[in-house]
């Protein structure tokens, strides 16, 4: 298949483009390679596509239309997944503006794109942060979501509406895929696991917020890959059973469809920072802080769904994930020479 992946240059579209490379895909990727985290760690994982002739990367901002309209027509595209976003809930309280152009005046772009150029399947990601208010868990993709923390949260939500309306419009076969917590080695400096490894191997104490009252569903990336290639591979199809009278959020009479994409074994967040402390033979200092704004205190996927639909549950346990984030972390950066600092900063 030809596939385009947007935000190949990150942390989940990487890992994605060298799965599909290795299988014999063609991928044309693209990413502004802004500078929200070290661009220096996005070229680093472009350098690991480089080598497959069937890797295509341009530089390219979603949010520029005639550059995305054009990019559509130079390309007949089989597949589309949309990894590209402005990522971060508490950036959003930040810069909300960064979080419109990219989550929906571009993500109107490549709606636009597949649906005037036969593209047979499009998917997207969504976030477990959809979830916002809701309370009943493990959260689920029939559940209403009307009820959105942050601005992040609320952009990915329009994502899965302004899906399901090209769905329904022009029958373009269309997939969300809400994830959850996603870890693993080549991650986003700006996310937990990234953050306590540099505080604890410098000495520096960590910020824990909510006391430290967490829970999360913490995915690693082969999971959200091997999850993510399952759906690419099977477009969405519209529900015969689905009913007007009572409406079934995660699925439609359109050629639409959701899915959690979960570890499904909640973990509390301080067992996560004592599975990471004995990874690095290292105790953490921890400063404990009040729940952050547009946070939510738990996350807990189901993923009926995913098991019954594509026959895959994810497995990966935390020791053994954060043991691999830990052994590429000390080869990027103590090994490699690269600055942990500088790379780690938002």
């Amino acid at each position: 298949m030809k596939i385009l992946i947007t935000g190949v240059a990150g942390f989940i579209g990487s890992a994605l483009a060298l799965r599909l490379l290795a299988r014999g895909d063609e991928i044309v990727g693209i990413d502004n390679l802004n500078d929200y985290y070290s661009v220096e760690l996005k070229k680093a994982r472009l350098a690991r596509l480089a080598p497959f002739p069937t890797f295509t990367f341009t530089r390219l901002d979603i949010a520029d239309r005639g550059a995305m309209a054009a990019l559509f027509k130079a390309h007949r595209f089989d597949a589309v997944m949309n990894l590209a976003a402005q990522a971060g809930v508490r950036h959003s309280l930040i810069d909300p503006y960064a979080y419109v152009d990219a989550n929906l005046v571009g993500f109107v772009n490549l709606l636009e794109g597949a649906r005037h150029h036969g593209v047979g399947h499009f998917v997207f990601a969504s976030s477990s942060s959809v979830y916002g208010a809701n309370t009943r868990q493990p959260f689920s993709e029939h559940d209403p979501v009307n009820h959105p923390v942050s601005l992040y949260a609320a952009s990915k939500r329009a994502n899965e509406l302004m899906a399901h309306s090209y769905a329904h419009l022009f029958r373009l076969p269309c997939t969300g895929l809400r994830f959850f917590t996603v870890y693993g080695p080549w991650g986003r400096p700006d996310m937990a696991l990234f953050l306590f490894t540099r505080g604890i191997l410098n000495g520096e104490p960590i910020k824990v917020f909510n006391q430290g009252r967490m829970v999360r569903d913490f995915t690693y990336i082969d999971d959200i890959v091997e999850g993510v290639v399952r759906v690419i591979d099977q477009p969405a199809t519209a529900n015969p059973h689905w009913s007007t009278d009572t409406p079934d959020p995660a699925t439609s009479n359109a050629p639409f469809r959701l899915y959690n994409i979960g570890n499904n074994r909640p973990v509390e967040l301080m067992e996560y920072i004592r599975v990471l402390e004995n990874c690095l033979g290292r105790k953490a200092r921890i400063d404990m802080l009040p729940l952050q704004p547009g946070d939510v205190p738990s996350t807990i996927a189901s993923i009926d769904d995913l098991t019954a639909d594509l026959g895959f549950r994810p497995s990966t346990s935390v020791e053994e994930g954060i043991s691999r984030f830990v052994a590429w972390y000390q080869e990027y950066f103590l090994a490699g020479g690269n600055d942990a600092r500088n790379s780690a900063s938002a």
